[in-house]
């Protein structure tokens, strides 16, 4: 059982005073259209109007969140595989898939691009205990959807332009009860709800405006493979560092390894090398809103759910709402010096003046900019004008414990250590002449340890000085460890690696875990 569950049933008593004592049969709306009159390739609808049936008490203590956004109603078109999207031609459906909570069909055009569609509500109770859906808590876990805003995905395009960070085209549509969507199990989950339809990244047969060099799109356990297999490989740092600052600016937490596509660009400046530059994907939790209720607000404090972050005209604890992008981050701004967290910052104010601001506000649903959208504009104000002092918070965060990974490939690790700084340098001689790919101080004042990660290959890691504390992961190779002094270093060998003299202490040097957040 998860620990969100956990908490979900020390709460119990009190929701079960709000709610039935068994799940609510016909939770969802049976059908998102509105009996009103429409044009024949449109219909009114709602995303979800169940969420937006309680009072004032039930507000009081679990929260409004975005219950009126949900039951707003909204002017869509009809989804149909032959014509949604016009200029690519019939879409043909492919995959269905999606986790626990929603449900996604994969649709392929006639040229090889794919799309997919979406469902926008979502039934999380499903990740419940077989015997535990058939309670109150169904209805509580099913109820805590209304916190995300369901059109939140249609202002993201207009702020990713003006950053340049890739992004897709999201629509929001409205699937038939006549909907023939290849399969018996796509019709029935997907029949009568309001979708968000988008194009993919994934494939070499994407065409993306914001990469039109763009070999191809993979994900990021593949990006990572490609990494490690050749030295010449790199992450663009400073566009992934772009798309974080977007994320913080949106309140989006909801950013770990499975939500990143990654481009794969040839590197103009060394020939056979590959530059990948992160697609952010999947923005339902933008805009976030769940901690409006005495409940919801009792279980998001630090010791329980924490990373479930309220998106406020302030921003406010950067390390839950940054957290679940760690590994990510660790990977993949390790290069990045505070200057260029501050540059960034300041950059991305620049390209967001309140114009860009409002006019990407207005693409929400002329009913649901009704209800959210003037104060919308003021948060994101707000919030893009706290950007410089957040960014070197997130900095901090991300500085005080880097990791530097090598590759597959035998790697020669440098590291200088003075009492107040320490320089890594990493070499791979399969580069040439120019072997050195990583190269970065860090400084004591600021890291509290650093991680060495060899991986494969008969790594050398060569160590003079004293200082920071370092903590070094041997690969599956024949790795050397040379170091002046072992004092405040933990060597961690794989393999039948080698100590040169002297060797380590035996009073094993104690070093703290990683100070993880507590979903995890």
């Amino acid at each position: 059982m998860s620990r969100s569950v956990t908490i979900l049933l020390l709460s119990g008593g009190f929701v079960l005073g709000l709610t039935s004592g068994c799940a609510r049969r016909n939770f969802f709306q049976a059908d998102a259209r509105l009996a009103r009159p429409t044009a024949p390739d449109s219909v009114w609808a709602t995303a979800g109007r169940q969420y937006d049936r309680h009072g004032g008490l039930y507000h009081f203590f679990i929260g409004k969140h975005h219950r009126a956004v949900w039951a707003a109603p909204v002017r869509v078109p009809i989804f149909r595989p032959g014509s949604a999207v016009p200029e690519v031609g019939p879409l043909q459906p492919t995959k269905l898939g999606g986790g626990f909570q929603s449900t996604s069909l994969t649709l392929q055009a006639a040229d090889g691009q794919p799309y997919v569609i979406r469902s926008l509500d979502k039934d999380p109770a499903k990740i419940l205990p077989g015997w535990l859906q058939r309670t109150f808590l169904s209805n509580y876990m099913r109820d805590a959807t209304s916190a995300g805003n369901p059109y939140g995905a249609l202002v993201l395009p207009p702020l990713s332009r003006a950053l340049d960070v890739p992004h897709t085209h999201p629509s929001i549509a409205y699937v038939p009860l006549d909907a023939d969507l290849g399969s018996a199990e796509a019709n029935g989950r997907l029949r009568g709800k309001l979708v968000l339809l988008e194009e993919k990244y994934a494939g070499n047969k994407v065409k993306s405006k914001q990469l039109p060099q763009a070999i191809t799109f993979i994900g990021d356990e593949d990006m990572r493979k490609r990494l490690y297999a050749n030295p010449a490989h790199r992450p663009d740092q400073p566009a992934l560092l772009r798309a974080r600052l977007l994320d913080v600016l949106v309140g989006d937490w909801d950013r770990h390894s499975g939500q990143w596509q990654w481009g794969e660009i040839p590197n103009p400046n060394r020939p056979g090398a590959k530059r990948y530059v992160a697609v952010p994907k999947d923005r339902d939790q933008v805009f976030f809103r769940i901690s409006d209720g005495i409940l919801p607000w009792l279980l998001t404090r630090k010791f329980l759910v924490r990373h479930l972050v309220t998106f406020k005209r302030k921003i406010y604890d950067v390390k839950a709402l940054t957290g679940q992008g760690r590994y990510v981050d660790q990977r993949g701004l390790n290069a990045l010096t505070r200057r260029d967290f501050a540059e960034a910052a300041r950059a991305t104010q620049a390209r967001l003046p309140d114009s860009v601001l409002a006019r990407a506000v207005r693409h929400l649903p002329p009913a649901v900019y009704a209800l959210e959208g003037p104060r919308l504009l003021l948060d994101l104000q707000a919030r893009r004008d706290q950007l410089p002092d957040v960014a070197q918070q997130y900095y901090e965060l991300r500085a005080a414990r880097p990791v530097v990974a090598g590759t597959e490939l035998p790697d020669h690790f440098v590291v200088a250590r003075t009492p107040d700084s320490t320089t890594v340098r990493v070499y791979n001689r399969t580069l040439g002449a120019d072997s050195l790919f990583y190269h970065r101080t860090f400084y004591t004042r600021e890291t509290k340890r650093l991680t060495l990660e060899g991986l494969g290959g008969d790594d050398v890691f060569e160590l003079t000085g004293r200082g920071l504390r370092i903590v070094i992961h041997a690969g599956a190779g024949a790795d050397v460890l040379r170091a002046a002094s072992h004092r405040r270093l933990r060597y961690e060998p794989e393999s039948n690696g080698t100590l040169n003299t002297p060797a380590p202490t035996k009073k094993k040097e104690r070093f703290d875990n990683y100070d993880r957040l507590t979903d995890e």
